[in-house]
């Protein structure tokens, strides 16, 4: 069994983003550890291996969207079909734990659209028959840019009608290697101006459907297209409209693999 890592790496940043993207750890050394035991407990380092206590970080900023994340259909709206939309912690486990198959889109221009034509290409081409509960990823290449400050206004993104597409054949869960899974929202912004209409800005994420979606995928040019198991595991925040999650992907060895 080889394990593929498919998120990003949680590290304080990106320098010049704004406020409420940015992610800030603050570390804590053994140094430090041993002072809040002295403190807390009346042990002096002396009597600590090496003089160490715990090594500890803290998040003073982490948004439940800032890193590879999970969204929740609570993230959409507050209501889905007329129900209360479900939350992070609503959601059956059994979506997290799934075949996958990779979707290349690298041929997408940045800010263009995939499309359900897009889609059924791609299935084509990863020579992969869709089943109900498949995790679909979107290939993109723009995890790229995923430090950059720019990384929100970068990218294409999936149509309200392709997203809808893939959840009425039975995928509940669909991610993507950009910020996002609409389309930059600065062009959807504009063009919403321009019309003065709903149903252009956020467009896939307000589709009107139930499903969750990973955003901020990394290496998926590291798997096949298909023929892996994708377990992504949100947090479990009570409430949450999303959470982050180790997501990675599981390939079985082929033949000619391990063994003595």
């Amino acid at each position: 069994m080889r394990i593929v890592d498919l998120s990003l790496p949680i590290r304080s940043g990106p320098p010049g983003a704004p406020e409420h993207q940015q992610v800030v750890l603050e570390p804590s050394d053994h140094r430090a550890g041993a002072r809040q035991i002295e403190a807390i407990f009346g042990l002096p380092p002396s009597l600590l291996r090496d003089g160490e206590g715990w090594a500890v970080e803290r998040f003073s900023s982490l948004g439940t969207h800032n890193v590879t994340h999970l969204d929740a259909p609570y993230h959409y709206n507050s209501t889905i079909g007329g129900r209360p939309a479900r939350t992070i912690d609503q959601l059956p486990l059994e979506w997290f734990f799934a075949p996958g198959v990779v979707l290349d889109m690298r041929f997408k221009p940045e800010g263009e659209a995939i499309t359900v034509a897009d889609v059924e290409a791609g299935l084509e081409r990863a020579g992969h028959r869709l089943a109900e509960r498949d995790v679909v990823l979107m290939h993109t290449g723009y995890d790229r840019f995923a430090f950059d400050p720019d990384y929100m206004t970068r990218g294409c993104g999936v149509t309200a009608e392709a997203t809808r597409w893939l959840w009425e054949r039975g995928v509940r869960v669909m991610g993507i290697d950009a910020w996002g899974w609409d389309r930059p929202l600065q062009l959807q912004a504009r063009e919403a101006l321009e019309s003065r209409r709903t149903g252009i800005f956020w467009a896939a994420h307000q589709a009107g459907i139930e499903y969750s979606q990973i955003e901020r995928l990394t290496n998926l040019g590291a798997l096949p297209p298909t023929g892996f198991t994708v377990a992504c595991f949100p947090l479990r925040i009570e409430g949450g409209s999303g959470a982050p999650a180790r997501v990675v992907a599981i390939l079985e060895p082929t033949s000619g693999e391990g063994g003595a």
